[in-house]
């Protein structure tokens, strides 16, 4: 019997990467998940009915809550991760691809560590002396060297988007082929419950249209939300909805008018209230990979987003979305006005999401593990 494994950097969020290890599980429903951290209450609760094996790292709470807080361990600790499987598929933006494995390996790359090699992204606005900085700087020469051994001993890897995959070709000077990361069904399709509002049950809602602008994003520095809070400060009439939870949450909660409202920890059937009541999505950051405006789109909901980064993949202009140039709230602004004016089509807005459907990526990564099980010389059972 062949033994497939899917490995991934820590499982205690709820994100697009995330959602990757959902799709690679349902496409290889008896692989084992290795994962670093494993947080049940923070992170999709489908995942609880997996088998999961974490490191010893996940026995202290506070790592678990926030695994930025181990960076220091994080190196030795994968490699305790040893996984004994035919096939490994690491869904990696840092640590899993370096976790060993008896057999062949496949990195499915979200991006080279951002630490690493985008360290202002990951540091945000901390200052000179601040101990996140301080602490990258003193680590990171060594962990560039590390990190770099780890990538080169994969058998197969795969970019999960074409800025992406340029970025992996830069860093560890591999050639690795695209594989765009599916959205998930879960989003588009099931029954709706609405979100409860602060006070009176309602939700955030346009006042002349009884829907509101949507934000999904992990709430960190890069990700531009505050822009977005900003621009929506300069339209009180109009409402917007950011869903997200990170190390932003009380500064961007504390930023954010009456007309803007931030809620974390929703159901599917919350998110697709969320999605289907949308005028659009906002899209502000410099993305690996557009993941939400097919989410969106899964509810025929155009997007408007920042023309970067993996938003180039997945939002045609005029088709799904329209773009704006820099994450500056006047922009937003210009961009959310041109978009009420425009004529969108939801059906053909369905069907470029449709483009990116999980049956998809599960054929092409079924492919991949067929490849390395016959470069093994492995029978595929």
């Amino acid at each position: 019997m062949v033994r497939i494994a899917i490995a991934h950097d820590y499982l205690t969020q709820r994100g697009g990467a995330e959602r990757v290890v959902l799709a690679l599980a349902r496409a290889f429903p008896d692989a084992p998940i290795h994962t670093l951290f494993f947080a049940p209450d923070q992170t999709y609760p489908e995942l609880g009915d997996r088998r999961i094996h974490v490191s010893a790292l996940n026995a202290i709470a506070p790592l678990r809550r926030d695994p930025r807080l181990a960076l220091p361990l994080l190196a030795a600790a994968s490699a305790t991760m040893r996984i004994d499987a035919d096939v490994v598929i690491a869904s990696s933006s840092g640590w899993a691809h370096a976790f060993p494995t008896s057999g062949r390996r496949i990195v499915y790359c979200h991006s080279p560590a951002r630490w690493l090699y985008l360290p202002e992204d990951y540091l945000g606005d901390a200052g000179r002396l601040d101990p996140k900085r301080l602490a990258l700087t003193a680590l990171a020469p060594g962990l560039r060297r590390w990190d770099r051994r780890a990538a080169l001993r994969a058998d197969g890897y795969l970019a999960n988007s074409s800025v992406v995959r340029e970025r992996i070709r830069r860093v560890y000077g591999i050639d690795a082929p695209t594989l765009f990361p599916p959205f998930s069904a879960a989003v588009a399709d099931g029954p709706q419950e609405e979100i409860p509002g602060p006070g009176d049950g309602g939700a955030p809602a346009d006042a002349a249209a009884g829907r509101h602008h949507l934000v999904v994003s992990r709430l960190k520095p890069y990700k531009h939300v505050d822009r977005v809070i900003e621009a929506f400060r300069a339209m009180p009439q109009r409402r917007l909805l950011v869903i997200g939870r990170g190390p932003e949450r009380d500064r961007l909660r504390a930023l954010a008018p009456a007309n803007v409202r931030l809620v974390e920890g929703l159901s599917d059937a919350q998110m697709r209230w969320a999605y289907g009541h949308a005028s659009a999505l906002i899209a502000a950051s410099h993305e690996d990979f557009g993941l939400t405006p097919l989410e969106a789109g899964a509810h025929g909901v155009p997007t408007l987003a920042l023309r970067a980064g993996g938003y180039l993949d997945t939002v045609e202009e005029g088709l799904n979305g329209t773009f704006f140039e820099a994450p500056d709230p006047q922009q937003i602004i210009a961009a959310v006005e041109r978009a009420e004016a425009a004529p969108w089509d939801p059906e053909r807005i369905r069907e470029r999401a449709e483009t990116f459907a999980e049956h998809r990526f599960a054929r092409r990564i079924r492919e991949a593990v067929r490849e390395q099980l016959a470069a093994a010389g492995t029978e595929d059972a």
